[in-house]
């Protein structure tokens, strides 16, 4: 027996009433790390009897980083979504060559590039209706963002242009809600299983009729590694499964980017210094151009660093698990096989070993220099290992391109009077939404 993994007393209820009492499940992670340091065993609610061991490290999570298996079941909650096997629970060997399939077209530049003027169009468009509500109402962020980065989701996952004769933009966005609130809803509304059913019928009718259009005679497959469903045909990959990624791909996207790019507003709404030295970063690589290039996103390297503070401070994926697949020594600890492993990113993100004053608001964290000298794990928003987001890629190119669309044009500021508390909602969310009143800027002063 080694030493004992520090932690709470077992409580009768599973661990429910620790959590609520704290506020949630993120609030609680950063009141027991503070409490019992780096390494915390803990009743995680739904978890099973043993419990979780909880790490707040990077350098202890090194030990961990190589783990490619998830606990069942945590994530049994997704399984009606997928027909071929939950793609979040897949084993090693199956899961491998689904996920290098994947990055081939989520993280590469082809990809981002083909659709970006599709995305460029969805944010202008919001833009244009902010433009229009200016002095009139506080815009709420989270729910125009979030239904923002689902229309620009499935614009990508559903092959954008090239099926514009087939997909319905506006009903495969209502579908995909009506999935989330009876599948992953706290409350469902009467009638919300049934429209979910229906709902998730029709989304994957939806991509197989795309299926049917990549077939047609005249169009062969060639996999196109800028095309997510074109890539899972040439590969081989049955119906079922190609119908389980598209939609995991949806839920992954869908309030992840936008509950970003809320947050990252919020906070330079609340730091007018560090907004406008945004704004004079747009002012001069775009000039008076309303929107980026592709190629303009590596030159807005301030803005860059302001979202990923932004995520550090929060991050849309609070936390995430995997299952121990041998035993091993963590940090003077014996983790035996089985055992969940907990990663509580947004403890990790306030560790003060690693960061200091970590609940102030420092784009300059994020400097080369600074990054260089933490360790890798210091900041993981898109999680890490094997078993880390396909998608961070595409969604860091998603989020910058609406953080420099909107700044160009905007300037936010908090609405007097509104509280904005994060809550865990399956995704970092705002307890009433963030609202912001938003100002246009005019043209800047000095384009070059």
């Amino acid at each position: 027996m080694g030493t004992p993994i520090p932690g709470p007393e077992w409580r009768s209820d599973g661990g429910v009433g620790a959590v609520a009492g704290a506020g949630g499940l993120h609030l609680y992670q950063l009141a027991l790390h503070e409490r019992y340091g780096p390494v915390v065993r803990f009743q995680l609610p739904g978890g099973g009897s043993g419990g979780a061991v909880s790490i707040a490290d990077p350098v202890l999570l090194e030990a961990t980083a190589h783990v490619d298996k998830r606990p069942a079941k945590l994530f049994e909650f997704l399984a009606p979504l997928c027909e071929a096997g939950n793609l979040q629970v897949l084993d090693a060997e199956e899961h491998g060559p689904w996920r290098r399939l994947l990055l081939s077209v989520l993280a590469g530049r082809p990809s981002h590039e083909r659709h970006f003027a599709g995305f460029t169009a969805l944010v202008t468009d919001l833009a244009d209706r902010w433009a229009e509500q200016a002095g009139h109402a506080p815009v709420a962020l989270q729910k125009d963002l979030t239904s923002l980065s689902l229309r620009m989701i499935c614009e990508y996952a559903l092959g954008g242009a090239a099926t514009s004769d087939i997909v319905d933009p506006d009903r495969v966005t209502a579908a995909f809600e009506d999935v989330l609130v009876a599948h992953l809803g706290a409350s469902e509304p009467v009638g919300g299983e049934q429209r979910g059913v229906g709902s998730l019928a029709y989304l994957r009718a939806t991509v197989d009729r795309i299926i049917a259009a990549y077939r047609r005679p005249g169009r062969p497959v060639h996999g196109d590694r800028s095309d997510l469903i074109g890539a899972l045909l040439a590969a081989g990959e049955r119906p079922a499964r190609i119908r389980d990624t598209v939609m995991v791909t949806l839920l992954a996207a869908h309030h992840t980017t936008g509950v970003a790019v809320s947050w990252a507003l919020h906070l330079l709404g609340r730091h007018p210094d560090v907004a406008a030295r945004v704004a004079d970063e747009l002012d001069r690589v775009l000039g008076e151009r309303a929107v980026p290039d592709y190629a303009d996103l590596r030159r807005l390297t301030y803005l860059d660093m302001v979202l990923k503070e932004s995520m550090r401070l929060y991050p849309p994926g609070p936390y995430g698990a995997r299952e121990a697949t041998e035993d091993f020594s963590l940090g003077g600890y014996e983790v035996p096989a089985g055992t969940t492993i907990f990663y509580p990113f947004w403890a990790i993100h306030m560790n003060p070993a690693h960061w200091p004053d970590p609940g102030t608001f420092r784009p300059e964290r994020f400097t080369p220099e600074a990054v260089a000298a933490r360790p890798r794990l210091a900041y993981v928003p898109f999680g890490l290992g094997p078993r880390s987001c396909e998608g961070a890629g595409l969604a860091m190119v998603e989020a910058e391109l609406m953080l420099a669309v909107l700044l160009k044009r905007f300037r936010f500021r908090p609405v007097p009077g509104h509280e904005v508390t994060p809550v865990e909602r399956f995704v970092l969310w705002a307890a009433d939404d963030i609202r912001m009143t938003v100002t246009p800027r005019g043209l800047p002063h000095h384009a070059t």
